[in-house]
């Protein structure tokens, strides 16, 4: 039921901690197998990957770091879950997620290149073995684009597509910004994500994507949005509902514990069974680890 999300950068032998993300780090690829064996074998059995490049580009190759990062998961579990985020927003001059035209006051979204740069991405990382993809841009179309580039080219039956259908613009994602080096370099991203109070944008977004072939759901953040939850497993109801506990929450949850504001191990269970009780069926948490020891095999 739990999804690690794992950061991937361009320096092989990397280890780098992330001081915004307690107890996580950018890893390379020499460090993945080290690192990811131990959990394996309490385990895990599914993670998410964001590249973060930064001498290659993230997407466009079989062979950058992204592509290869499957493979020492695999060889650790090989019934385990690979799956790769749709972030392009970190090999982006931009650091837009889509296609903009920055030279416009309002910084234009073009949709079809957009799109196209999507399934482009998407059908490379099912090339490298992914087992999902996830897009994360929020654009209208880009899941009918995927699940058709996917299917034309033979993996269909092969690669899941995890859609982010209801992703709320929020505070909570400056740790993760920090993370994979992806604040915009201009503007926000709030014109491609939901405003907070979207409650109905984001029930069309999610039937949107049901209707364009997404096979898991998923609502970002969690806590916040737990009504949304709710909403997409009444919506999709023959779905896997997923949830991403994101950064900010994550983090919140350590600095309260750091505090002495409540024990951490207690907070880190009541928040996530409030996105079980909402409906979530997968969630994407760094807690992950701390799960594995937590919970009975």
């Amino acid at each position: 039921m739990f999804m690690y999300p794992i950061f991937i950068t361009d320096d092989p032998d990397a280890s780098v901690a992330i001081p915004s993300l307690p107890g996580q780090c950018r890893w390379g690829v020499n460090q993945l197998e080290g690192f990811l064996g131990p959990l394996v074998q309490k385990g895990l059995r599914s993670v998410i990957l964001f590249g973060v490049p930064f001498k290659t580009n993230a997407d466009r190759q079989r062979t950058t770091p992204m592509a290869l990062s499957s493979k020492p998961f695999k060889r650790s579990d090989p019934s385990s879950l690979t799956s790769t985020s749709l972030v392009t927003c970190v090999s982006a001059s931009t650091r837009h997620t889509d296609t903009v035209e920055s030279s416009t006051s309002d910084g234009t979204i073009h949709t079809a290149p957009s799109v196209e740069r999507m399934a482009e991405v998407a059908l490379n990382y099912a090339r490298a073995g992914a087992h999902c993809v996830a897009p994360s841009d929020m654009m209208d179309g880009r899941i009918r684009a995927i699940k058709r580039s996917l299917v034309d080219a033979g993996f269909g039956n092969r690669c899941t597509l995890m859609s982010y259908s209801a992703k709320f613009a929020s505070g909570l994602y400056g740790p993760f910004r920090d993370a994979a080096g992806s604040a915009p370099a201009f503007g926000d991203r709030k014109c491609y994500q939901l405003p907070s109070d979207a409650k109905g944008l984001a029930r069309r977004a999610i039937q949107r994507d049901v209707t364009e072939g997404a096979d898991i759901i998923m609502v970002k953040p969690s806590l916040p949005y737990l009504d949304i939850i709710a909403d997409a497993a009444q919506l999709a109801v023959d779905h896997p509902i997923a949830c991403y506990q994101v950064s900010g929450e994550f983090a919140m949850v350590h600095a309260g514990a750091r505090a002495g504001v409540y024990d951490l191990k207690v907070l880190a269970f009541e928040t996530t069974e409030s996105m079980v009780r909402a409906g979530a069926t997968l969630i994407l948490s760094y807690f992950t680890p701390e799960f594995l020891e937590w919970l009975p095999a």
